[in-house]
Order: C-alpha cells, then sequence, then structure tokens
C-alpha cells in the first residue's frame, strides 16, 4: 500500500536515531550562550508580514522570492519566519525590555522558513540558533558576540573555520558608497539579472548579494565600502578587529562581505567553511542600530548572530567530528507472565523517577525475544522476572558488560540497584569493560 504522501521538498526527518546529534549541539550551544549572560527567548513561528518587509528589506532575495507568504482566515497577511532577528527585535519593544537593565541579550534555537532551491545544507525548513545583543553599541559588543559564535565550534571540535569579517558603514557613510554602486552598475545594467535591474535604483547595494554567476562576476569589480566608511565606522571596525586580536581569534578582512538583510549596519561577518560545497557559510551576523527604530522603537544599537544547525552537522559529519555515544538503557527488567510484567512496570517507575533509563515489555513477547531487545537497546543490565522472583521477592541482575550476576531484592530494588551499579563502576574500567561515556552514564544515572 502506497503511503498517502511523502515528506514536503525541502524539509527533512529527525529520526530518534539521529536527534542525539542535535540534541548534543543544541546543548552546547544554550550553554555556551549562558556562559556568555544571554538567555532564551521564544517567539511565534509566524509574524505579520509587514515585519519582515521593514526589518529584511523589500529589495533582499528573502522577500522578493523567498519567503512563505500567506492570508489568514481574517484576512491578515502573514509570514512563517525565514530568519530569527526580525521577530526578537519586535518581541524585545512589545514587551518593554528596553526598561530593563541594558544590554538584554538572548538567543533562540528556532525553526525558519525560506522557499529555495533543496540543495546540501540548505532546506526550505531549517533550524538556527541566533543571538541578540539589544543596547550595547560599542565594539567590543560586536566582538563578544563574534567570540561566542568561535567559543561554540571550539567546544564542538569544528576545524578549519574561517571568520570573515567587514564593515557596511553607517547610513551616512553608506550614501556615498550607494551612489558609487549605481554608477558602475549602471555601466553594466543590460547583463544584469531582472532582479538586479530593479534593485539598481533602489537599494544598488543588494546586487552584491545576488546568486546569478553573471551578477557575481560583475559585482567582483564594483567599488568596495571600506573606501568609503567615515571616520567614526572606520575607528569602530578598527577596534572590532583589536578586540578579536586581544581574544586570540583569527580573522580575515573581505570587503565583498555585505550580508543578505537590509538591517545590517558597521560589522557584519561570517564563519565560513569549504568542506561543505556551495553553502560554506555555517554562522554569518553582524550589527544592525537601526532595526529597533525602523520597527518603531526608539534608536538604539544591537547586533547577533545566525547560525544554522543543519549546516553545522554537514561540517561535522564532512570533518567526523567526534560526538557523545547516545544514551544506552541502564536496565531491561524481562518478565514472564501478567504478575511480573505489572511487577516489572512499577520497578521501571521506580528507577525513572530516580532519574535512569529503565525499560520493560510492552508487547508480550517470549523471554527470549526480550533478551535479545534488550541487547539491541545496549542495555547495561538486566534481571528477569518470573514466579519464583514474585514469591521470593528476590531476583538475578547480570552486568551485561562482564555477565556477573547479583542477587537483588524486588523490595529495596532501586537503592540496591544504585548502589550496585556505583560499586560496579567504582571497580574499574578493564574489569567491567566499560567505556568512559558508559561509566558516565551509570554513574549519573544512579546519582
Amino acid at each position: 500500500m502506497a503511503l498517502i504522501t511523502n515528506a514536503p521538498k525541502g524539509t527533512l526527518d529527525l529520526l530518534p536515531k539521529e536527534s542525539y546529534k542535535t540534541q548534543y549541539v543544541e546543548s552546547a550551544m544554550r550553554e555556551t550562550a549562558e556562559n556568555f549572560g544571554f538567555y532564551e527567548m521564544r517567539t511565534p513561528v509566524f509574524e505579520h508580514t509587514e515585519l519582515f518587509h521593514r526589518s529584511v528589506g523589500e529589495t533582499t532575495d528573502v522577500v522578493q522570492k523567498e519567503m512563505y507568504t500567506f492570508e489568514d482566515k481574517g484576512g491578515r497577511s502573514v509570514t512563517l519566519r525565514p530568519e530569527g532577528t526580525a521577530g526578537a527585535a519586535r518581541a524585545f519593544l512589545e514587551n518593554g525590555l528596553f526598561n530593563d537593565p541594558l544590554p538584554q541579550k538572548i538567543y533562540y534555537l528556532t525553526s525558519c522558513y525560506r522557499y529555495e532551491k533543496p540543495q546540501a545544507g540548505r532546506l526550505r525548513e531549517f533550524h538556527q540558533f541566533g543571538v541578540e545583543s539589544f543596547g550595547a553599541a560599542t565594539p567590543a559588543a560586536d566582538a563578544e558576540i563574534i567570540a561566542l559564535a568561535h567559543t561554540v565550534f571550539n567546544f564542538l571540535g569544528i576545524r578549519n573555520l574561517t571568520l570573515e569579517i567587514n564593515s557596511i558603514g553607517c547610513p551616512t557613510c553608506r550614501k556615498a558608497f550607494q551612489d558609487a554602486l549605481k554608477t558602475y552598475f549602471e555601466a553594466h545594467k543590460a547583463a544584469l539579472c531582472d532582479t538586479c535591474r530593479g534593485r539598481l535604483d533602489r537599494n544598488p547595494m543588494r546586487i552584491l548579494d545576488c546568486k546569478s554567476p553573471v551578477c557575481s562576476e560583475i559585482a567582483a569589480g564594483a567599488p568596495k565600502i571600506l573606501d568609503y566608511l567615515c571616520d567614526d565606522c572606520r575607528a569602530h571596525f578598527e577596534a572590532v578587529q583589536k578586540y578579536l586580536t586581544a581574544m586570540h581569534i583569527d580573522f580575515t578582512v573581505n570587503p565583498e562581505i555585505v550580508r543578505g538583510l537590509d538591517y545590517y549596519t558597521r560589522t557584519v561577518f561570517e564563519f565560513v567553511s569549504n568542506e561543505i560545497g556551495a553553502q560554506g557559510t555555517v554562522c554569518g551576523g553582524g550589527r544592525y542600530d537601526g532595526l529597533l527604530e525602523e520597527l518603531g522603537g526608539k534608536p538604539m544599537a544591537a547586533c547577533g548572530f545566525g547560525l544554522g544547525i543543519e549546516r553545522l552537522l554537514l561540517l561535522m559529519e564532512a570533518q567526523k567530528t567526534e560526538l557523545p555515544v547516545p544514551p544506552k538503557c541502564d536496565i531491561y527488567i524481562a518478565s514472564m507472565g501478567e504478575a511480573a510484567n505489572i511487577e516489572a512496570a512499577r520497578l521501571a517507575l521506580d528507577l525513572r523517577e530516580e532519574g535512569m533509563s529503565a525499560q520493560f515489555d510492552t508487547v508480550s513477547r517470549g523471554l527470549k525475544a526480550q533478551m535479545k531487545y534488550a541487547d539491541k537497546l545496549g542495555a547495561l543490565y538486566t534481571v528477569v522476572l518470573g514466579d519464583t522472583e514474585l514469591e521470593t521477592r528476590k531476583a538475578q541482575l547480570k552486568n551485561m558488560q562482564n555477565g556477573n550476576l547479583t542477587e537483588i531484592s524486588l523490595d529495596n530494588f532501586t537503592d540496591t540497584f544504585q548502589s550496585l551499579v556505583i560499586n560496579d563502576a567504582m571497580a574499574g574500567f578493564d574489569d567491567l569493560g566499560l567505556s568512559e561515556a558508559d561509566l558516565a552514564q551509570i554513574i549519573g544515572g544512579a546519582k
């Protein structure tokens, strides 16, 4: 019988045998962000469409080509979020977080949606780790968020990433740059794609971000923003570099980076890999001091970044990055007969409430099949319950690593099991044949 449908194009199912990788990466991101003083924010998966028109920019590829926009039943235009910053900025303003001590430093782990041609590292539904620092205008804030991303990569053991930085100036100095770009691209207007010809009068800087090979080749010879920076923007950019150098974070100045969203000002940066094909930008961000005012708030500095989780996992796979083993079952409680299975359910719940992973039979398997299942689960211990064990209130606990048997009381099962596990673990890795990961799991669960 054929399935009635498949997953939509450009989406992926995260299966149980793979989910531990994402959980590990997200845990590293949470821990690092909180060490830097950033705390979690969650925003709706959809927003009013005008939020993205005002923040992301009407001349960007995201708004012109990629957003999932539709009318709800009330006739309002809403859009699935294509990125995380706009929603975070809207929430910051709407909930009055500007009244709290500044800077307000937040992070999020969120899903985003863009209608793009699916390929390796580019999905229509993707997930993003992002940070935003609202209320800090100094170069130190730029350097801090770059250092946060750098620390995440180090934590995860990512290698061979290149940090590329640039400044795209402020609205004042960028005007002269925009004029120079317009003059340059006017001379190549006939060769530009239709989209870029439409951008020429409204926002020629967006042409620098076009993915068309022809437009990209033309853009390579365009004027460079670093030649047009005002004194304040130049001093800010130089100070960012001093902070990065002091923190021993290597970087390359790349004057061609502009980022694909209109809200950026001054510092922009990308962490880039050459190991995952064309979609080599793993993390990108920068400063966007005008965004909050654009959305109706008072002028306030802000900066942040977005890091694609699927793209990061793709890179980790390419680099064969070592990951922790997925959690194993601490104990499988096999049973023979309904009364024994009821007792197994009771014991399993007691163990689970103490933080251990316990399994028992829920599909009426025979004993032999249960033990095969326990083996597939990688159960570290097993115990078999039958009529005799119920009558005597005692059973044999088996260490599946070395085959040792220990008598254990069913009436004091959880406490006794915890003690036995710790004793076994402390007896030594060699005697047990346990890996360090197994040992850490056992001791952690037993505690």
